[in-house]
């Protein structure tokens, strides 16, 4: 084969990653549950009934070539951008151009924001009044919750589309594509890669299709440099040296890596400090991430331990930042440290069962409203429709406990948090059956008032009711 013949696929100079960008939703890989056939996103890409929508999802799961399909179906004018390189000037030249294609060719303006957290409240207010009217239909993409970096009253005129990270299976699908497209990708040249660089390729994506690609193009660009145009191999060398990361030691399927951090977890857990210690040095000498292991080790804190020791999180915190600063070798031991001490630390897994009978709970529910008592106050209209009235503040009461309702009506008395009696947790268990004696012996008092409160206490700073 010619030397130049693959050093350019299509002539095209853009990275593999963006030459193989899915053109249609049946190109499309993954996200079955946000884009596959009969969903909402499907129906309006097929029927051109594009609707305002923010795509939330981690970097390379597909939300730009989801806008990107959208505006090659839509009859509408589609207008492109990011948040990072715009303003509120470009915003109103946006809105200009739209009302000129309403009043001109009865258009609508279908506009994509790309990172669209980046844009301050004033910035994403200029978008309220237009999405409303319908003069533009908005869809925004962003790698952080919605619900903390939209406006709210843009976020209630946008449905949220959450995707997620691609699978494995997802990742494999797409650089198995990129190497037989003949067009775009590597198909028109003897290329082929190793199972376990194939493995190895898909495991440091970690759901991340451009990264996936990226990897893939540089050790196809190393190594065509040694073959003299010969047909050749991607091996599982090839792709170390290219992304500079040595392969953990793990079977063709990838099995080994998945074996090893359940080996890990469950010795932590069974609080065998011996096991958690060799399977992390296993896990270590292969070549895994330490990063990764440290933030399964803060999320053990939390799921395995929580309250019963809370000084557990500190610890796998401090472990990852030690890490961060000192790098192997020095840091593997301050990761050996944390996993000792989680794996000897008391266990309880009931902020875990809490937070998912609380999301059980929220979903069913729905946004009940928040009882009025406590409801800040700022301004007299609150005051007087009843924001504040009633509410107890809790330092004016002896043992700075008092009597008093904080979850909606429908949920009163709901408990999701059950502490055990180890560890921490058993002083924390104590301290709210005390508290609950005391609400209890007061409801049982008819008519009898708080008989817990003392004399007057100083109130907090105006402004300071929280």
């Amino acid at each position: 084969m010619p030397s130049d013949s693959i050093q350019n696929p299509a002539d095209d100079a853009r990275p593999l990653a963006e030459r193989l960008r899915p053109r249609t939703l049946d190109e499309f890989v993954g996200q079955q549950s946000a884009a596959g056939p009969g969903t909402a996103i499907d129906h309006a890409v097929r029927h051109d009934h594009i609707f305002s929508m923010i795509l939330w999802g981690p970097p390379g799961c597909g939300k730009t070539t989801l806008a990107r399909i959208m505006a090659r179906e839509t009859d509408a004018h589609f207008v492109q951008f990011s948040a990072v390189l715009s303003g509120v000037r470009d915003i109103r030249a946006v809105i200009k151009i739209a009302e000129e294609q309403q009043q001109a060719y009865q258009k609508k303006t279908v506009l994509f924001v790309d990172e669209i957290h980046r844009f301050n409240k004033s910035q994403q207010d200029a978008f309220l009044h237009h999405v409303e009217t319908g003069l533009i239909t908005l869809v925004g993409a962003t790698t952080e919750n919605p619900s903390f970096e939209v406006i709210p009253a843009l976020l209630s005129r946008c449905r949220v589309v959450v995707l997620d990270l691609l699978t494995d299976e997802d990742i494999e699908t797409i650089l198995r594509r990129a190497l037989a497209d003949k067009q775009n990708g590597f198909g028109r040249h003897a290329i082929s890669v190793a199972d376990d660089a194939l493995a190895h390729l898909v495991q440091i994506a970690d759901g991340d299709a451009r990264t996936a690609l990226n990897g893939l193009e540089l050790a196809v660009s190393l190594a065509i440099a040694d073959t003299s145009g010969q047909p050749f191999e991607i091996t599982l060398e090839d792709v170390t040296r290219a992304l500079q990361k040595k392969a953990m030691l793990y079977d063709k399927a990838g099995e080994a890596h998945f074996n090893l951090i359940s080996a890990l977890h469950k010795s932590l857990r069974g609080s065998d400090p011996d096991a958690a210690l060799y399977w992390l040095t296993r896990m270590l000498t292969g070549g895994d991430d330490p990063l990764y292991i440290a933030r399964r080790m803060v999320r053990f804190a939390a799921e395995d331990i929580g309250n019963a020791d809370p000084n557990a999180m500190t610890v796998a915190l401090n472990a990852m930042e030690a890490y961060r600063f000192l790098g192997s070798p020095e840091g593997d031991l301050a990761l050996s440290q944390a996993a000792i001490y989680l794996a000897t630390a008391p266990k309880s897994n009931r902020i875990y069962t809490a937070h998912k009978d609380a999301a059980r709970i929220v979903k069913q529910t729905g946004s009940l409203p928040v009882p009025l008592h406590i409801r800040n106050a700022p301004t007299r209209l609150m005051k007087e429709i009843g924001y504040g009235k009633g509410y107890r503040y809790a330092h004016d009461y002896k043992g700075g406990f008092t009597i008093q309702d904080y979850l909606p009506d429908r949920l009163k008395d709901r408990r999701f948090y059950h502490p055990t009696d180890r560890g921490y947790e058993k002083i924390v268990k104590q301290r709210l059956d005390g508290w609950r004696r005391i609400k209890a012996g007061q409801r049982a008092r008819k008519g009898g008032g708080d008989k817990n409160r003392p004399g007057k206490q100083p109130r907090p700073p105006a402004g300071k009711s929280n």
